[in-house]
């Protein structure tokens, strides 16, 4: 099972159809925020593929959820855009929500800055940006679960 993790697209709907287009075997979006419209016009562009999001920083008006969890292929996902959690000041309160949710991997965006780690169980990813804002990369985050384990990986929008 693939997933694709996108976050920060701050109006790019192109770069976000692009990082769906360059991986098609994704049966599920993960948005984490900060693009709310281009997440939900997805939904309607691939109702194929289940497309699960939060609310960012900068979706006002917005009443969608600041953090989600989700079991998929019997892994928790906790997601969120990460403002609420102090996410360019650390990661800490991130991962203590995520443990308090029994997540077995943790997304957040925000911080535009790309990341995947492993930390005691927890593997966490941060996608980037696919608007580029801020740093100057378009990237995204696959999680692949496999009957091996879990597999994370930043790629950069071709």
């Amino acid at each position: 099972m693939r997933i694709l993790v996108v976050s920060d697209t701050h109006g790019d709907i192109y770069s976000l159809q692009q990082a769906v287009l360059q991986q098609p075997k994704a049966e599920v979006i993960i948005h984490l925020g900060d693009g709310a419209s281009e997440a939900s016009d997805l939904k309607f562009q691939y109702p194929n593929k289940a497309v699960l999001q939060v609310r960012g920083n900068c979706d006002w008006g917005s009443s969608l959820p600041i953090f989600g969890t989700q079991t998929i292929e019997g892994k928790r996902f906790f997601f969120t855009h990460g403002h609420a959690y102090h996410a360019k000041s650390g990661m800490l309160s991130l991962v203590m929500a995520a443990r308090e949710n029994h997540a077995d991997v943790l997304l957040f965006g925000h911080t535009h800055l790309a990341v995947t780690d492993y930390e005691n169980g927890l593997y966490i990813m941060n996608p980037g940006t696919l608007s580029g804002s801020g740093c100057g990369r378009k990237t995204y985050g696959i999680v692949d679960i496999t009957p091996a384990g879990i597999v994370t990986n930043i790629m950069n929008l071709r």
